[in-house]
């Protein structure tokens, strides 16, 4: 069976339980879903009917006799438990050298000294940090010297933040080109530069816009995305997804401010008649709750989810395939704030089926990118194998 549309929908760090390599990343013991079913009384009857517990057993969530989806889990080939290493290899890339982190160390001062001199500005902070929390630390200083505030996080990026009126927009997206520029360099090279344009007028009152950009390492070679749009197809992006690309095989996109608004983005795009592939990612689950070690907050951002993908489901013709899945784990109740090394879930619906059930467990995320590949019939990925032919 082939389907017109196909939905992906990246519930970002949802993991369900340690990787066999977890131990190689010292997250032995992590389960990010399981571990928020333990904190957290669950919600969700739209998961639960599609065979979440059957697939992943949660506590207090009964699992389904007649599951609606198909469902598994997925491992990681590639090295590294981050948003770009796990988004490509979704898309059938292989990433052998972990993207650069440093959230333990801080930015080299060489990096940081170019950086300013090129820039013209001081450079304060330079440290892994939440995006909010270090905006209060050090706005205010910030606002009075024009020192740009850079960070980094458990991911492979360079953020830079600044304020939108006393800085400039303009002025913060030259600073990050730089950055973007300098960071090529093999002992420097993350994965993104991420401009962090805020406004208020002082701390407690600092808030984040929505003129976040990216500035992605562009993949190095070619993914699904890309022989989807050679082919004519459309492939619309939803959220962060156009900057993990860096725009490469996007034909549409649109920015989300939040979980709840990329799913009211993607469920009226539901409505629209189009070809191909709408591939969303839902950040807020990663960002607000799984780096802050906050289960209780987790467990209600997935409740709501829940809800909107019960509204979305309603939406769905006999030619739409939903793939529901993640990218990595972040377990809020483990060591430190770090991504966590864990196999992904992958449930497959369309009203078409006549069935649902359990998949074998693949050791590729790129099953999933093979999926899509094969349902429209152009160039398979290098790494992954299609479950197509499963789906019945």
């Amino acid at each position: 069976m082939n389907f017109k549309r196909v939905f992906i929908i990246v519930m970002d760090s949802l993991g369900v339980g340690a990787s066999d390599d977890a131990s190689t990343y010292g997250d032995v013991g992590s389960d990010t879903f399981g571990h928020i079913a333990q904190n957290y009384k669950l919600t969700i009857p739209n998961l639960q009917k599609l065979g979440i517990s059957n697939l992943h057993p949660l506590e207090g969530v009964v699992s389904s006799k007649k599951p609606l989806g198909y469902y598994t889990k997925l491992s990681e080939l590639s090295l590294g438990k981050d948003t770009m290493t796990g988004h490509w290899e979704l898309m059938g890339l292989f990433i052998d050298k972990p993207f650069i982190t440093f959230t333990e160390t801080g930015f080299p001062k060489e990096l940081l000294d170019e950086l300013s001199k090129r820039t013209g500005y001081p450079i304060i902070g330079n440290k892994s940090a939440s995006g909010t929390d270090i905006l209060d630390e050090l706005g205010e200083e910030h606002m009075k010297t024009n020192a740009m505030i850079v960070y980094t996080s458990a991911d492979s990026v360079l953020q830079i933040a600044a304020h939108e009126e006393t800085f400039g927009l303009s002025e913060l997206y030259r600073a990050c080109e730089i950055a973007r520029e300098l960071t090529m360099k093999p002992e420097w090279r993350v994965g993104r530069i991420i401009a962090r344009p805020f406004i208020g007028p002082r701390k407690g009152e600092f808030k984040r816009t929505s003129n976040r950009h990216d500035y992605a390492l562009k993949p190095f070679g070619n993914t699904v995305l890309d022989s989807l749009k050679s082919k004519k197809f459309d492939v619309i992006s939803v959220g962060k997804i156009k900057d993990i690309f860096d725009s490469e095989g996007i034909t549409e996109s649109y920015k989300s401010k939040s979980n709840e608004d990329g799913m009211n983005i993607t469920i009226k795009l539901a409505d629209k008649p189009f070809n191909g592939l709408c591939f969303v990612n839902l950040v807020d689950f990663d960002a607000l709750w799984g780096h802050r070690r906050n289960p209780v907050g987790y467990g209600q951002e997935i409740d709501l989810f829940d809800r909107q993908l019960g509204e979305f489901l309603t939406k769905m013709t006999t030619d739409d395939l939903v793939i529901l899945t993640a990218d990595h784990g972040n377990d809020p109740t483990y060591k430190g704030t770090d991504h966590t090394r864990e196999k992904i879930p992958l449930i497959f619906y369309s009203p078409s089926f006549k069935q649902g059930g359990a998949l074998e467990e693949r050791t590729c995320f790129g099953a999933i990118g093979a999926t899509v590949a094969d349902n429209f019939k152009v160039d398979s990925p290098a790494y992954g194998d299609s479950y197509l032919n499963k789906l019945i």
